[in-house]
């Protein structure tokens, strides 16, 4: 196990990260800060207890049953989540910036008995409650519900003993689930087990991030994304630390006003977050002592222009879903720009061809990684988990390449790469130099053809506040390009964009932008 854990055969995940914090003293550092509110780990055990007392007796939910959450981040959602798991239940973090359509799928597939939803969040399922398969009760958090079968959070808890034995799960049973994105085909409902938070708190949390009890924690990724659950539940909660959480959209504003608030010493957020920062130009990071980017790779100008600006370094690593969190990293104070870093501990990789077998230092394969963070399956989805978890090795589909010191640099994603002149092209380098023009605040790669039907770089573009659109800076931006990499590699259109298509949790949709060179 990851940095040589030793876990219980019987084991409990809420137990390990909110019970075992109160009987080691720590029950009151404040566990949340929400707005203008703040709850000690004491309370969220309270809380905890009660929900998972409501569930087990009053909603008749059983061990391995799921529970869906559909909670935006605020104090409910540790509550709910661990209330869940102590029970022996299993939560399924859903998004909250999907379809109506999105939920009907994630409620039928997961077979949910049990739907805990913000009261923000009710017309987002409105007219699909009825194509709800297996739902029998929705208990609405945070506000009130017009529809009378609808239960309350807080009446729900009403009555409920604030003592609840732990559940006799052991440590290799299901724990929650998170659905990918979906970007090829349907979410698939990644199956996690209970010891794989516990691996990843002790490797990158604590490994790599040094997290320790005085850290306060802001996280923009939300807690529905597996990097933002890490980030501001788990991470936080291994240690006895403080989560900073923001029901709303993480603005440059938003983040701003709640650094300035809350004074979090670690920020978690995404590559397109830190440019959106950096183009506003007031707004402080004081206090913080580490920034950390994952999502997408980090562009070496925004590491650049970040450092300059607030005299931090932002530390890049990349995770996924299957994973739980991050597997490569950067070790903070040796960060290097357009780099992904080395493996973190407990972790292994190999860069493999099309024949998965291992290639040489400098060309670009399919990243394989193995650790006990790793998702058990793919719920309901046979074949899609036979190509994915290959043994002890998970398939990410990231391209990389290692250099000479052993260090990774990301490639893209397999459907990604372009072949120009016989000669892979990595969107993700063409990008990292667009971003470089002093008029670009975003940009995206996509292969498209040319007259000849060969394939070449298209670059979209999103200028700066105040740049004017026009063919002069579109062949500035190309010969810009031209100057810092291969002549072959640079963009031969350019197309300028009032915003670049991104899943909620801040990836570009590449895919879309194909599209619409198909038509």
């Amino acid at each position: 196990m990851a940095n040589s854990v030793e876990l219980p055969e019987q084991f409990n995940a809420a137990d390990y990260f909110v019970d075992r914090n109160v009987r080691e003293g720590r029950g009151e550092n404040v566990a949340v800060r929400c707005e203008d509110r703040s709850f000690t780990y004491a309370q969220i055990q309270s809380g905890v207890n009660r929900f998972g007392n409501a569930l087990a007796r009053d909603l008749g939910v059983r061990i391995e049953e799921r529970v869906a959450l559909l909670l935006l981040d605020t104090e409910v959602f540790p509550q709910a989540f661990f209330g869940a798991i102590k029970t022996g239940a299993v939560p399924v973090c859903l998004n909250t910036l999907m379809r109506p359509k999105d939920y009907e799928y994630f409620l039928n597939d997961s077979r949910a008995r049990v739907l805990v939803i913000d009261a923000a969040l009710l017309d987002s399922i409105a007219e699909v409650r009825s194509a709800f398969q297996f739902v029998e009760h929705i208990v609405v958090a945070n506000g009130e519900s017009k529809v009378a079968t609808d239960l309350q959070w807080d009446t729900v808890l009403e009555g409920q003993s604030d003592q609840l034995p732990v559940a006799p799960t052991k440590k290799d049973d299901a724990c929650f689930w998170l659905y990918s994105s979906g970007s090829t085909g349907q979410p698939k409902g990644t199956v996690h087990l209970q010891h794989d938070m516990v691996c990843a708190a002790e490797s990158f949390g604590k490994g790599i991030l040094g997290i320790r009890e005085e850290d306060v924690c802001y996280s923009a990724a939300k807690l529905f994304f597996a990097y933002g659950l890490g980030n501001n539940l788990y991470f936080p909660f291994s240690v006895g630390a403080t989560a900073v959480y923001h029901p709303g959209r993480p603005t440059p504003d938003a983040v701003y006003a709640n650094v300035g608030q809350h004074k979090p010493t670690i920020f978690y957020g995404v590559p397109t977050l830190y440019g959106q920062l950096l183009a506003h130009q007031s707004g402080e990071m004081d206090g913080v002592r580490m920034c950390v980017s994952a999502g997408e790779a980090l562009p070496p100008d925004i590491f650049k222009r970040w450092r300059e600006r607030f005299d931090l370094e932002i530390v890049d690593a990349i995770g996924s879903t299957k994973m739980s969190h991050c597997f490569i990293s950067n070790i903070p104070g040796k960060s290097r720009p357009g780099c992904t870093g080395r493996i973190v501990p407990g972790y292994e990789a190999r860069i493999v061809d099309e024949s998965f077998v291992d290639v040489p230092p400098g060309e670009v394969g399919t990243l394989l990684i193995k650790g006990d963070s790793a998702a058990a399956y793919y719920w309901n989805k046979h074949e899609k988990t036979k190509a994915t978890m290959l043994g002890e090795w998970l398939n990410t589909g990231d391209k990389f390449f290692q250099d000479e010191e052993g260090l990774f640099f990301y490639a893209g994603r397999t459907d990604d790469m372009m072949k120009i002149g016989g000669i892979w092209v990595s969107p993700v380098e063409v990008e990292a130099a667009v971003i470089e023009h002093d008029s670009v605040l975003e940009c995206a790669v996509v292969p498209a053809e040319d007259g000849a039907e060969l394939i070449k770089p298209k670059a979209y573009v999103v200028l700066n506040d105040g740049e004017a659109e026009s063919d002069e800076l579109a062949q500035s931006i190309k010969d810009h390009v031209k100057s810092v990499l291969a002549h072959y590699k640079y963009p031969r259109w350019v197309e300028f964009i009032d915003e670049l298509p991104k899943t909620a949790t801040g990836k570009i949709k590449r895919f879309e932008l194909r599209k619409l060179n198909e038509h």
